[in-house]
């Protein structure tokens, strides 16, 4: 069945329901979700999302060592000592946090992509307003009240949640493990996912567990509310069923509440659920003091999260092989900004912008997708990392090769504007093109600025392989100063003129975008 015939018969309305003590609210398919599933080409793709809540560290995760004796003189007090980087194959320029030795060998087994300096322009330091960002895919100037799949679902399910549930599709497009919804998959008039506030209801409700009612009136009115909650609860019973098909999992590590919840994830992908996309949570990134322990750095907070959050990725990856359905399965991580360049002085560092984030699973595109930041003397304690590739472009490209969503809809009805794609998931079973062309110039510089530093005007040099090329400049917040090219160019070097209209002095970037290649360079106005 073709996955547009498959998707409309999608089920995705139920009633709230009280079971296990616990609140379900199923309200059918998730923005991300309907996107990502609503194709015309055959696929049963997942897409598994962990949300790193709090704004996690870039710099301390995917440690640039080629930029390590300027990082030194910055952070000092939380840099990871060189010697415990764990390395990475084929490539001396780049490592990950000692405590994560899993995810470093999924990498080397070529289940891992790292994408470089994830962001998005003049970036937002509230916590709030920087996830609303994320998972409603707005400009950082604009408020939207759908997700970013939600529009996409409004797309290709107009009528939607009439009709919902029928006879072709049974099961919710989209589960989150917490106690409510994200705006993620919030769609024009209804959210479309299902909510289960935790995973130890999740588990009571799998095996029919749940916790006694005391003997009173109001015990007896409780019972009779799961009974009813039971009887009108569409989706309890085709999870339960799923889940009691799958009698055997792989190992997950103890005392870990991502593993938990990536447990029952692979448990019900694994029974045969058509869900298409999860969202699952690991907060405490909010490392302000405390990230480091002094005087051994690859220890602390930090650590104890990467951990977690290592293990737990690489148990689920291994589950999903033995229960054979890695093929279907791609995950994705992202946290709402990363931490400033410069630590402060409590072991910690401040809210930032850009941050590296995770794409794994048997079909990604293995390696590094991006460069290291260049980390310039120039520094300040108000400086951000710059961004190379914005998120949007992450969401198109798994919706693109991933769920098969035409490019056209995507950037007319999901993203609202047009965002390049990169090089992340093997794309053959959407297209009939090869894989996309990883960026063979790395190494080379495409961007650069003279002179260097200046004070009323620099000439900014840039070589493009032809197509859409996109130059931008920020100032060392991450604030977009100005956009110099955005249009299809011939293939060549082109050089333009970027004047300082009564711009500070500090530290600036150049940042160029050309398809899958993305270069910043760093400028600096003198006084």
């Amino acid at each position: 069945m073709k996955r547009r015939t498959f998707l409309k018969a999608t089920p995705v309305a139920v009633l709230p329901a009280l079971l296990s003590g616990m609140t379900i609210k199923a309200f059918g398919a998730s923005p991300l979700i309907s996107a990502l599933t609503a194709n015309d080409s055959d696929t049963d793709h997942v897409l598994v999302l962990i949300q790193m809540t709090g704004g996690n560290d870039g710099l301390n995760t995917v440690i640039p060592l080629d930029q390590y004796s300027a990082l030194s003189g910055l952070r000092s007090n939380i840099l990871i000592n060189s010697s415990k980087v764990l390395p990475l194959n084929g490539t001396t320029a780049t490592g990950l946090h000692p405590a994560m030795p899993e995810m470093q060998q999924m990498y080397n087994d070529g289940k891992l992509r790292i994408v470089q300096s994830v962001g998005y322009p003049n970036p937002n330091f509230s916590h709030f307003r920087a996830t609303d960002i994320w998972v409603t895919g707005a400009d950082s100037n604009q408020t939207l009240t759908t997700g970013v799949m939600g529009r996409y679902l409004n797309y290709e399910y107009p009528n939607f949640p009439a009709g919902y549930p029928n006879s072709t599709m049974t099961d919710p497009l989209a589960i989150q493990i917490g106690s409510f919804v994200s705006p993620l998959f919030q769609g024009p008039t209804v959210n479309m996912a299902m909510a289960i506030s935790d995973p130890t209801s999740l588990y009571n409700l799998l095996n029919g567990v749940q916790d006694p009612v005391p003997a009173t009136n109001a015990g007896k009115e409780l019972a009779y509310v799961r009974t009813i909650a039971g009887q009108t609860q569409t989706y309890t019973q085709v999870i339960k069923d799923a889940a009691a098909s799958v009698t055997s999992q792989g190992a997950y590590p103890a005392n870990n509440d991502l593993a938990d919840q990536l447990k029952i994830v692979a448990r019900l992908i694994g029974g045969g659920l058509k869900t298409r996309v999860y969202l699952v949570n690991i907060g405490g990134f909010d490392t302000h003091s405390g990230q480091v322990v002094s005087g051994a750095t690859e220890t602390g907070d930090h650590a104890t999260l990467l951990a977690k959050l290592s293990s737990a990725i690489k148990a689920f990856q291994d589950d999903l092989q033995g229960l054979g359905v890695a093929d279907r399965v791609t995950g994705m991580t992202f946290s709402e900004f990363g931490r400033r360049i410069v630590s402060n002085y409590s072991e910690g560092t401040d809210h930032g912008a850009a941050a590296p984030l995770f794409v794994f699973g048997n079909k990604v595109i293995p390696g590094i997708l991006g460069n290291n930041p260049t980390i310039s003397a120039a520094t300040t304690v108000n400086d951000n990392l710059p961004m190379q590739y914005d998120f949007r472009s992450v969401y198109a490209s798994l919706l693109q090769d991933w769920f098969c969503v035409p490019k056209s809809v995507i950037d007319s009805s999901m993203l609202l504007q047009n965002f390049q794609s990169l090089p992340l998931v093997d794309p053959s079973g959407c297209t009939s093109t090869a894989i996309h062309e990883i960026n063979a110039k790395a190494g080379i510089n495409l961007i650069r600025n003279y002179p260097n530093p200046f004070v009323e005007k620099t000439k900014i040099e840039f070589t493009t392989g032809g197509g859409q090329t996109l130059v931008q400049v920020f100032d060392g917040e991450g604030k977009l100063i100005k956009v110099l090219i955005d249009q299809d160019l011939a293939q060549g070097r082109y050089v333009v003129d970027f004047y300082n209209e009564n711009l500070l002095p500090g530290l600036y970037y150049a940042r160029l975008q050309n398809g899958v290649v993305a270069q910043v360079t760093s400028m600096v106005i003198a006084k």
